[in-house]
């Protein structure tokens, strides 16, 4: 009689190789170069695909169980919201400003980066990157979908929420995230992983995810701090990703180094744009704030930022090209935006107005050395047109940077009383920037982006051919309930009348 014999279990290590690495394959019909030609083209060298080090080491049995949890908990959390009439619980409708502008500007980027790393899985030949994208690709999808589902309790109750996708793809503020995907999903799969993996995993998603969401769980938004969270744990798997791929490019091949560094010193910069958003909503569109845009920006830019360089300076990476001037424009770009969003709100899917004098003593002690020298003065001057019954709106066409392809609304990093515009021609053809990185940006790649698509110039082109009112169909904008100042609009209105009647005895 044959004896039992208990089967050895296998251990972690061993379970992650059998399930991962071991299921891919040698090519037979084409060479590996034929079945994988996208990693040539840039320029990066790879020696050897099985020294890439997996971060969690992550199965795909594990990896549903984990987010199969999130989920339960996520959808248990904003059932209940929606149930206890949330919308309700927040501080001030105003907050919701902030809202209108993640899902029109961040909720389908993440969807784009979902469908980036559903290419980079197959455009890798090294079975842990692809495993890695795999699991990427469907945190996005999953982030993505997560943020709609919160947000559309709001789209019952408040304006502005009806037509995120075309404010996405058409108002003129979403350009900035929109641009920056497209302009990332357009590159190489390594680019792309800097793109994705540095610039936006690292230095956006840490400065939105945690000082943000704490700011919504302040102001009483349980739904969106929750999807916000549960993102978050997400995130730091991205992020730890985006630096593997980092170094592993590094060690493979000193011939990297330059090429690394080149998009670093881009995607830095381009984030840092970005960042512009999400400086405007921590400063002006919290009604109870946590902290600045600057304090977010020393813990999350100035220490993680600056460990992260020192970490990678073994490798003879430096800091980006992009970090002084950075540096110099966090006490001055969350009010330049916001000025420039009031002088547009006629063409905005959300509602501004001008801080309240509480809120502009909070940013006088938040930014002592700016705000009471260079934008008190501006604020009062458009209080008192608002109070004469003529409140400033500019109706002009903004000189947008054909880069960022936001207005040139940021001024020079050594004087914050001049608008920083920068030109080059080429082909016979004139293109402005808003600063000097998207300048460079551009003069690198010069064939790539005088392709980009400015949508304030759709006005004059047809069908809209110079009609206001034909472009705020287009834009899916309903003049006076989408847009303009906060104060008198629908949303005011119907939260007063609804707070006062969930909470008086009548």
């Amino acid at each position: 009689m044959d004896m039992q014999v208990a089967k050895k279990k296998l251990s972690l290590k061993e379970k992650y190789k059998l399930l991962t690495r071991d299921l891919g394959w040698d090519t037979t019909y084409h060479t590996k170069d034929e079945v994988f030609p996208y990693v040539q083209y840039e320029g990066i060298k790879i020696h050897d695909w099985d020294k890439w080090e997996d971060p969690f080491r992550l199965t795909m049995d594990s990896y549903w169980k984990y987010q199969a949890e999130k989920e339960r908990k996520f959808y248990a959390i904003i059932d209940a919201h929606a149930q206890n009439n949330g919308h309700l619980n927040i501080t001030d409708a105003r907050y919701l400003s902030a809202l209108k502008i993640f899902l029109q500007a961040i909720s389908p980027g993440e969807y784009a980066a979902g469908k980036g790393f559903a290419r980079m899985g197959r455009e890798f030949p090294g079975v842990g990157t692809q495993v890695a994208c795999q699991m990427q690709s469907i945190d996005e999808i999953r982030h993505a979908q997560t943020q709609i589902h919160a947000l559309s309790n709001y789209n019952k109750f408040y304006n502005g929420f009806h037509a995120f996708a075309d404010a996405r793809d058409r108002m003129w503020y979403c350009t900035l995230p929109r641009s920056f995907f497209d302009d990332a999903l357009s590159s190489g799969p390594f680019e792309f992983m800097i793109a994705i993996g540095f610039s936006f995993e690292y230095v956006l998603t840490n400065l939105l995810f945690v000082p943000f969401m704490s700011g919504a769980a302040y102001n009483g938004d349980m739904a969106t701090v929750t999807f916000g969270f549960s993102a978050q744990s997400d995130e730091a798997r991205h992020m730890t990703l985006g630096l593997e791929c980092i170094k592993f490019m590094l060690e493979q091949d000193p011939a990297n180094l330059p090429i690394v560094q080149g998009w670093i010193d881009k995607w830095f910069w381009r984030g840092f744009r970005l960042l512009g958003v999400v400086g405007t909503m921590m400063d002006y569109m919290l009604p109870k704030r946590v902290m600045s845009w600057r304090e977010a920006w020393n813990i999350y830019g100035v220490e993680n930022g600056g460990a992260l360089f020192r970490d990678l300076a073994r490798y003879g990476i430096r800091p980006p090209k992009g970090w002084d001037d950075a540096e110099k424009g966090i006490d001055h770009m969350s009010h330049q935006f916001m000025l420039a969003l009031y002088q547009y709100n006629f063409g905005t899917a959300f509602h501004s107005w001008i801080p309240s004098e509480d809120e502009m003593e909070w940013l006088s002690k938040k930014y002592p050395d700016t705000f009471d020298k260079y934008y008190r003065p501006r604020w009062a001057h458009l209080s008192k047109l608002k109070a004469a019954g003529t409140p400033f709106a500019n109706m002009g066409l903004a000189k947008l940077c054909q880069t960022c392809q936001i207005p040139t609304v940021f001024t020079e990093p050594d004087d914050p009383t001049s608008l920083c515009q920068r030109e080059t021609e080429y082909k016979g053809e004139k293109y402005h920037f808003c600063s000097d990185g998207c300048q460079h940006i551009f003069e690198n790649e010069p064939e790539k982006y005088i392709q980009a698509w400015l949508p304030m110039q759709q006005l004059f082109q047809a069908p809209i051919n110079g009609d206001l009112g034909a472009w705020m169909n287009w834009v899916s904008l309903i003049p006076g309930r989408d847009n303009g100042d906060f104060d008198g609009s629908e949303d005011e209105r119907n939260f007063a009348a609804w707070r006062q009647q969930a909470t008086s005895n009548q």
